[in-house]
């Protein structure tokens, strides 16, 4: 099989760049073929074993799975995540947030501070990795209702060598939240949680329907901040005077979001835009 051979049946599903740039990362992501060696026609020099390999890879390809979950990893950042079906594969979005997030530490690790931070809903672990490792004193912990998700968080925070401790909870139990929020004190929550309503499917990715979970994803139409009110609630308890609640958001529940927030007890709310000009991030404090 050629380079052309295998990115060309990925423009069923896929335009032209970006079935060339999936090509592209399985070949060096399986075979080390950098674009030089696909140039110089080394796709072809690939031993029988590996070009049938190639060939696997391409048929489950076309099936509509994402390159993420054939491959077993997503780049999150510039580090690699594992990932598998059952967890979410990390968006450059929430990457956004956690460069806020950290922005917002600065100042405490200018004061050598002793930070604790709770991310809500963690999945593959990433933004309490990259926090983690932005900021290696800080005590983090992280939330979710999948042992799925919190095996493999926990396998990428071993494999990135940080220490974020796991926990299964679930955030629509509010008694237990109201419990567990006594006596906290917490300088940062952060939370990417499902927000996509139910009407929007029909304009998304046959892919992302297909293979990723759903329960990570979706929210009913009628009751949108059904996760965000429940973390809101916790955090008012949990959150230390000066303590920050951070959320990736739906931009079309903006206005919705900073109502609630306000009702919480979140008197000031920022908002910021993701990378393509969408309302996508808050921040909150008392």
């Amino acid at each position: 099989m050629t380079y052309e051979e295998f990115w060309h049946p990925l423009q069923t599903l896929y335009e032209t760049g970006e079935a060339k740039a999936i090509a592209r990362t399985v070949l060096e992501v399986c075979f080390n073929l950098t674009m030089t060696d696909i140039l110089c026609g080394k796709v072809t020099q690939l031993s029988a074993n590996d070009q049938n390999k190639l060939k696997e890879i391409l048929q489950r390809l076309l099936t509509g799975e994402p390159v993420q979950y054939v491959l077993g990893e997503a780049d999150f950042g510039g580090i690699s995540f594992h990932v598998e079906p059952g967890v979410l594969i990390p968006r450059p979005e929430t990457y956004e947030l956690c460069q806020w997030v950290l922005e917002e530490s600065e100042k405490w690790k200018e004061e050598k501070r002793n930070t604790s931070f709770l991310d809500i809903g963690t999945g593959s672990g990433c933004i309490a990795i990259t926090l983690a490792l932005g900021i290696p004193e800080a005590h983090m912990t992280a939330w979710d209702i999948s042992d799925k998700a919190l095996q493999i968080a926990a396998e990428n925070a071993k494999r990135t060598n940080v220490n974020v401790s796991f926990e299964k909870v679930d955030v629509l139990n509010t008694p237990l939240l109201y419990r567990e929020g006594l006596g906290v004190s917490l300088d940062i929550i952060v939370s990417n949680p499902p927000y996509i309503l139910n009407k929007e499917r029909a304009g998304m990715e046959r892919n992302v329907l297909a293979f990723e979970p759903h329960q990570a994803l979706f929210v009913p139409d009628d009751d949108p901040l059904l996760f965000y009110r429940a973390i809101t609630h916790y955090a008012a308890k949990a959150l230390k005077p000066d303590g920050k609640l951070f959320f990736e958001i739906n931009p079309l529940c903006v206005e919705e979001m900073k109502v609630m927030l306000q009702q919480e007890g979140f008197r000031h709310t920022e908002i910021k835009e993701d990378q393509f000009g969408k309302q996508r991030f808050t921040k909150s404090w008392l």
